[in-house]
């Protein structure tokens, strides 16, 4: 990774743009504050709701951010396929007495509007998810003095992110909680992810690029097991979210160590794209028969899942979460940076203590 880039964050600890409420500026600011690179996620949000987020964290920290943005989608074909699907929710809006939301409420997330914004008021980092910006995108946010990440969950998603421009690679394995961020949605590969370790490993083989890893990262150990492979940071979304700083709804943060939700799975029950969380009665009901339509789905059960936060209802929300989730701790953000890297520490030290060990054997 560049000097410059690297400056950002004297440690290589990122904090996951969890979109939907968790990234809010409080922890992006705590994360930033204690030496790793805080996101905000405008995935959800109108261009002006990303701004003013972004006002914020300018005046909590001084410290470089990143900001998240979604690539704006294809058209669907599975329009008759959201309408069955809606047919099967039927049941759903009288139990939570709501409706279900318009499925055509848009497809690009304001992405232009949100790029505009991004090339008038420059922030340090910006990260794309669910595909790779044009490379006259990357160019302009170049010119404003903007680093830009994007996330592969292949090894050819890697090599189109290295053909943008982009300054590094956020490598996502599949045990990664929320949406996975796949550049084309392919029902064909449902479940067919592969795990961050051998990510990394495939990804350093086929390009240069610095890796940022991701996917079920909790512990320090886990931070210098991905370093040893190669990557160049660890990025991390579960382990921030049950911080007093997270966004995140308070059934969230308690159902990610509740034994109630052992596990958690890959659905397209609350937004018609493969994204894990924890296993629900929703998701249990209706993750079957979902369709692959994104964001046709997400905006079809938005109300839903709201109604069900109010009503206190766990089992109808979307509990985003990684395959480590149960190893969540509940510290402030700046303090779990400093456990983590004392952690990182601890794990490096044993490392090299044991090749000092087996040098002497020998």
């Amino acid at each position: 990774m560049s000097s410059a880039l690297t400056d950002l964050f004297p440690h290589p600890i990122v904090q996951a743009p969890m979109a939907g409420g968790p990234a809010v500026p409080p922890l992006a600011a705590a994360v930033s504050d204690a030496g790793g690179l805080g996101f905000l996620a405008a995935g959800y949000k109108t261009a002006d709701g990303m701004y003013q987020e972004i006002k914020q964290l300018r005046g909590l920290t001084g410290r470089p951010f990143g900001v998240n943005v979604f690539m704006p989608q294809p058209e669907s074909a599975e329009t008759g396929a959201v309408d069955l699907y809606a047919h099967q929710l039927a049941g759903e809006p009288g139990w939570y007495e709501t409706e279900l939301g318009d499925p055509a409420s848009g497809r690009d997330d304001g992405y232009d509007a949100k790029l505009a914004v991004l090339l008038e008021d420059p922030v340090p980092v910006v990260s794309f998810h669910f595909g790779v910006p044009a490379r006259e995108v990357v160019d302009s946010l170049h010119r404003v003095g903007t680093f830009v990440l994007a996330t592969a969950t292949t090894t050819e998603e890697a090599l189109a992110v290295d053909r943008s421009g982009a300054d590094a690679v956020i490598a996502q394995g599949v045990e990664a909680g929320g949406h996975q961020g796949t550049h084309r949605d392919l029902p064909e590969q449902n479940g067919a992810g592969i795990g961050l370790l051998s990510l990394v490993a495939q990804i350093r083989e086929a390009v240069a690029l610095p890796i940022i890893a991701t996917g079920g990262i909790m512990r320090g150990s886990q931070i210098a097991a991905v370093l040893a492979a190669g990557a160049r940071a660890a990025q991390l979304g579960t382990a921030f979210l049950v911080t007093p700083e997270s966004g995140a709804h308070d059934l969230h943060k308690q159902a990610l160590t509740d034994p109630v939700f052992p596990r958690t799975e890959l659905t397209r029950a609350f937004s018609g794209r493969p994204a894990r969380g924890l296993v629900n009665r929703f998701m249990r009901e209706h993750g079957p028969y979902a369709p692959a339509a994104y964001p046709e789905v997400h905006h079809l059960t938005a109300p839903l899942r709201k109604a069900a936060a109010k009503a206190k209802d766990a089992q109808g929300m979307a509990l985003w979460a990684g395959q480590g989730h149960r190893m969540a701790r509940e510290l402030p953000a700046g303090q779990l940076v400093e456990v983590l890297l004392a952690e990182l520490d601890v794990a490096r030290a044993a490392l090299t203590a044991g090749f000092a060990a087996g040098g002497d054997e020998r």
